[in-house]
């Protein structure tokens, strides 16, 4: 991913209000961001951790999302649970159910659309094995090449982003 200005981040949002988008905290780490190791830009609002933001590159330029992340439950490190952009496995707490409102009237409206992803919004690093899941000593095994990974990951991606951004 090419590296994004602060302008750029906030403009390209579409399913939050432009004062909305102006509010928005950027990641802590933005200046030290690993841009080259990442395909899109994904964090929790570090001044309101039940908020997190997910920027696509695009051909027209970057796609913003704002997301909704639940208050923290009870988890359990026994169980796992599997990210649905890039298929990591994680305990409980590594992947969480984010909504998103829909852009236009109908997420005005309070119509969302969720998908279960990695709580920390690094996928991109996951797949490349850049980092682990947490409390997960084995990985499991692929067959799939890093490009055919990347792939499935971007496919599940857009799939969440079409349905965001609909009309």
């Amino acid at each position: 991913m090419e590296p994004l200005s602060e302008i750029q981040i906030r403009s390209s949002f579409v399913n939050c209000t432009k004062g909305e988008a102006s509010r928005l905290r950027l990641p802590l780490d933005f200046a030290e961001l690993p841009w080259q190791d990442l395909d899109f830009l994904g964090w929790v609002d570090p001044g309101a951790p039940l908020r997190a933001h997910l920027v696509l590159p695009r051909e027209g330029g970057p796609v913003g999302i704002s997301l909704r992340v639940p208050s923290v439950g009870r988890t359990s490190a026994v169980k796992s649970s599997l990210c649905q952009i890039c298929l990591t496995g994680h305990a409980s707490s590594g992947v969480t159910l984010l909504a998103a409102p829909l852009a236009g009237a109908r997420g005005r409206e309070g119509n969302t659309v969720g998908t279960y992803i990695c709580a920390d919004l690094a996928c991109s690093l996951y797949v490349r094995g850049r980092r682990q899941p947490k409390l997960r000593t084995t990985r499991y095994e692929e067959s799939l090449t890093l490009d055919e990974r990347l792939a499935r990951m971007w496919g599940n991606l857009d799939a969440f982003t079409s349905k965001i951004t609909a009309g």
